[in-house]
């Protein structure tokens, strides 16, 4: 899982941080209420979190090309 996000384009990484964001919000709260089943989930998700913005970071100072 770790490396799966380096295929996708900057669109689908935007996209897919929207997405993680929302679901670590949602741990978050969870968390809170005590409602979430793995706990662990809460860091292996801002962890990937932090991994696609890696790559947008990447995009933006050009090391990564975006696809025409």
């Amino acid at each position: 899982m770790k490396n799966s996000y380096k295929d996708l384009t900057l669109d689908e990484l935007v996209e897919k941080k929207e997405q993680l964001h929302k679901e670590y919000l949602n741990l978050r709260m969870g968390r809170v209420l005590g409602h979430v089943e793995n706990p662990l989930a809460v860091r292996t998700t801002k962890r990937n979190i932090a991994r696609v913005n890696t790559l947008i970071h990447e995009y933006a100072l050009g090391i990564r090309k975006a696809a025409n």
